[in-house]
């Protein structure tokens, strides 16, 4: 334990200035035992502190480390666990309680006793000391090996002092020089003793032989001391001297101080007002520009505007503190509040008769174009308000409330303006679409007494009338008397039953040239309305969109923009991008508020010219949606543009559920041949426009959804009419219809249907086939009867050469059908089935050389068939049919080329 002791007080406790007293080797109790030492410390600095520190032995090596340390101070109870046994435990309570257990009693015992010491000469704290016998805690007792250091006098404590490196040198030095020191230490002892005697004689000599020199050391310090003396008089004197200039120069020092701070004081004033002259000084010229300026010419305007930016930078200067507790600052800020109210109030007012003056400006030119399908244009007008922009984003920044009510006012005066011009142009729109004279035009300032002439024109787009075009033949499906009125939409079977169509052409290009004129007209008003609205009143469009129209404010760098708040920003905050583009939308809502009402009155009159007008207005209103959308799909003109195109699609959706409607409610004639029906050929040309109006068109899709329904109730209807013909064969209706929409199909290229060609084709092909079958039955119905039974035998298991022997099916009745078949009755029964075949098919579609030609292949078929079963079923009887094949090939010629 002792060489630890030293292996510590010279690693750990030395390098910090650090004596160890007393040491016990511990492990935590009820834990792994990992041992450690609990070493009881002084410092060798005054004042003296006292320690207790754990240290612990690395894991990497031999040597040990300082872990943790607590001051004797902190140290509340130390409890020995038993006073009376022995036993190795104990606790020490710091800011917690640590339980120990000690590698011995005797170690624990003179750990504690030297605690109790070292708290009683250092600290006078009541440490408590529980379960400690009283021995232990007595001023002196024996401690084995540890008694060298915590017993025995307390002054041995102070006394004793470890050897420094220097020392340690020295005695190893005079310890080699006497090699037996070792092993006679008394030999060496009192040589030590004799060389320590010489050294006392020679110190005392050196010192009685100096005695003199001393005496004469002494006098020259009695001199120097002497010297000493005077020279402190004199400093005392200069010191006297020199108190009065210091006095002269502190208050000197004190003048120059009160002279700079003057100075400082000055310069910081002089700062001050020179700030406040130049940021809140608005020359005279500014202020007559916004008291008298002159609002009318460009030349006042642009004086308004500098003086009105002028008067916005005074009145948002930052002031310092305390500025605006002077009063003539305040008297300046009350004289830019009431500039710039009046001013506010006068361009206000200036602003609102400019409205109102370029309204009447404006509606005195209506009559220009009353006559023609054009809307008047409002650049002139745009262009002279524009010069106000600046001065309005001024009015937007410093007063709000008279922005907003020029914004009100203008939305009023100019609403009303464009209501009279747009109802103007699409009454003009309406009468060239309906064709009515030019006098109807001016119903609107008629007088009363011509009162007439207007009732004409209401009845063209009233609610109860029902409108026909005056040169349309698609609406003559039924005349119910001459007081009602023809129906008001075309169908599939106008067209069908349409003889000349060449009006009907030109009415739809008329009105497709109305339509596309009406929106091109609509869409720059539109555009150009909203790109002023956003420069004039400074609205922010949305900016990420491609194409979309922003306030030029470019040409304010460093103006009104960059100051976004002023003195009334506290009351009014300024709107973002999106409230902004709000705006915008809501002032087009209410300046254009009519446009999309009359767009569908506009609409709803070209469908009752003609339903199927609703193609060319799907296709015109699908292109200016998708051009309004690229603009700006949030615009006022793409939305309302986009509302309109929804009533389109619904006119275009009725119209070809009517069209299917009237394909089911078709009645065929009982008397006469079918033929091709109204509501195929109908197709066809409904076909035919459609392509020619969805070339390139953005809704394809909806006309091929629309050709799918159609289609498909084409077939529907063709094969319920075939089923209820009586005149007309089923195959002939099937055949003849399906053919024709075979070679519409064919001939349209219609990518959406090419399912239905192949299907009608199939149709075609499957229902001529029957009828050829059907038809070549009844020519020689006998012999097909007998071949029929000579067939059903064989099926039956009788074999082909034994059917001669049966009854029925022998020669003498194989030569007595035959006998009744002879060419000239073959070629008779041919020409009959020819006249009934004509009779049965249309001229128009031309199907009855087709007919024919497949007729003649198929009785050859037949004619070889009856060959083979005469030669199987009665071989080596050498009978043969009356007529050849090439007879038959002549029979079929002479009778096609007869007719």
């Amino acid at each position: 334990m002792t060489a630890i002791k030293h292996a510590l007080q010279r690693d750990i406790f030395t390098p910090n200035d650090e004596r160890l007293l007393s040491i016990v080797n511990v492990c935590k109790a009820g834990k792994k035992k990992k041992n450690c030492f609990l070493c009881a410390t002084v410092t060798t600095e005054r004042p003296v502190q006292v320690n207790v520190v754990k240290v612990k032995k690395s894991d990497k090596g031999d040597f040990y480390k300082r872990q943790t340390a607590w001051t004797l101070r902190d140290l509340a109870v130390v409890d020995s666990k038993d006073a009376n046994k022995e036993n190795p435990e104990f606790d020490l309570h710091f800011e917690k309680v640590y339980k120990w257990v000690a590698s011995s009693t005797a170690e624990k015992n003179a750990f504690i006793s030297c605690i109790w010491k070292l708290n009683q000469r250092y600290l006078r704290k009541k440490i408590e000391f529980v379960n400690v016998s009283s021995q232990l805690l007595e001023e002196s007792v024996p401690s084995g090996e540890n008694q060298s250091v915590t017993g025995g006098d307390e002054e041995s404590l102070d006394e004793y002092q470890e050897l420094n490196a220097r020392e340690e040198q020295d005695i190893e030095i005079m310890m080699d020089g006497c090699e037996y020191a070792i092993s006679n230490a008394e030999a060496f002892a009192e040589k030590l003793s004799r060389e320590l005697q010489v050294l006392d004689g020679a110190n005392i000599q050196s010192i009685m032989a100096s005695e003199k020199q001393v005496n004469i050391l002494m006098q020259l310090l009695d001199e120097a001391l002497k010297e000493v003396d005077e020279i402190e008089h004199k400093l005392s004197s200069y010191e006297e001297m020199l108190q009065s200039v210091k006095e002269q120069m502190d208050h000197i020092s004190q003048s120059n101080d009160l002279i700079q701070l003057s100075n400082t004081n000055n310069m910081k004033l002089l700062e001050e007002i020179e700030f406040l002259v130049n940021y809140l000084d608005l020359s005279k010229g500014h202020i007559k520009a916004l008291t008298d300026g002159d609002l009318s010419s460009s030349k006042g305007i642009e004086a308004c505007t500098n003086a009105a930016e002028a008067l916005l930078q005074c009145m948002n200067v930052a002031l310092r503190p305390g500025h605006d507790e002077l009063q003539a600052v305040q008297q300046q800020q009350q004289q830019f509040k009431d500039l710039r109210e009046q001013f506010a109030r006068r361009l206000a007012n200036h602003l609102n008769n400019v409205f109102v003056q370029q309204g009447h400006d404006q509606s005195s030119t209506l009559a220009q174009h009353s006559a023609e399908l054009t809307l008047p244009k409002h650049l002139p007008f745009h262009r002279d308000l524009l010069r106000y922009a600046k001065l309005m984003e001024w009015l937007k920044n410093t007063d709000r409330e008279k922005y907003e009510g020029l914004n009100k006012n203008y939305v009023d005066y100019i609403s009303r303006l464009y209501e009279r011009e747009i109802k103007e142009f699409f009454e003009v729109a309406k009468i060239k679409m309906t064709g009515t004279s030019k006098e109807g035009k001016k119903f609107a300032t008629l007088p009363r007494k011509e009162s007439a002439v207007k009732q004409d024109l209401e009845s063209l787009h009233g609610s109860s009338g029902k409108l026909t075009g005056s040169t349309s033949s698609l609406n003559k499906l039924s005349v119910q008397g001459s007081g009602n009125r023809r129906s008001q939409s075309s169908s599939l079977l106008d067209m069908g039953n349409m003889s000349a169509s060449d009006l009907d052409v030109a009415d739809r290009t008329k009105f497709d040239k109305i339509f596309e004129q009406v929106l091109s007209e609509l869409e720059p008003l539109c555009l150009a309305e909203q790109d002023f609205i956003s420069k004039f009143f400074k609205l922010q469009q949305n900016p990420a969109l491609p194409g979309s129209v922003t306030a030029d404010s470019t040409d304010i760098d460093g103006g009104l923009l960059s100051r976004q708040h002023n003195l009334l920003g506290d009351r009014h905050s300024v709107p973002s991008e999106k409230e902004e583009a709000g705006v915008i939308r809501s002032m087009m809502i209410k300046v254009f508020r009519c446009i999309e009402p009359e767009l569908n009155n506009l609409i709803s009159l070209g469908d009752k010219i003609d339903s199927f007008n609703s193609l060319y207005m799907l296709v015109k209103m699908s292109h200016h949606v998708w051009t309004a959308e690229n603009v700006d799909p949030a615009s006022f003109l793409s939305t309302t543009l986009g509302n309109v195109l929804v009533t389109v699609k619904r006119n275009f959706d009725k119209c070809i559920l009517n069209q299917v409607k009237q394909m089911e409610e078709v009645k065929i004639s009982k008397k006469s041949k079918v033929g091709i029906l109204p509501f195929v050929s109908g197709f066809e040309e409904f076909a035919e426009l459609a392509e020619s109006i969805f070339r390139n068109a953005e809704r394809r899709g909806d006309l091929d959804k629309a050709y799918t329904k159609l289609i498909r109730a084409v077939y529907n209807n063709v094969e319920k009419v075939a089923n209820e013909s009586q005149k007309t064969p089923r195959d002939v209706v099937m055949m003849e219809n399906f053919h024709h929409i075979f070679s519409t199909l064919s001939r349209l290229k219609i990518a959406c249907l090419e399912t239905e060609r192949r299907e009608a084709k199939h149709k075609y092909t499957e229902h001529l086939q029957s009828y050829v079958i059907y038809s070549l039955g009844q020519p020689l119905e006998k012999l097909n009867h007998f071949f029929e039974g000579i067939e059903a035998r064989v099926a039956q298991g009788i074999r082909e050469e034994e059917v001669s022997y049966q009854l029925a099916f022998n020669k003498q009745e194989l030569r007595k059908v035959i006998k009744e078949y002879p060419g000239k009755e073959v070629k008779k029964g041919l020409d009959n089935l020819y006249k009934k075949v004509d009779k049965h098919l249309c001229e128009e579609e031309n199907l009855l050389q087709v007919m024919w030609h497949s007729m003649q292949d198929e009785f050859i078929r037949q004619y070889k068939h009856f060959e083979g079963l005469i030669a199987r079923c009665y071989p080596g009887s050498g009978i043969t049919m009356e007529f050849t094949i090439q007879d038959i090939l002549e029979y079929f010629s002479s009778i096609a080329q007869s007719h």
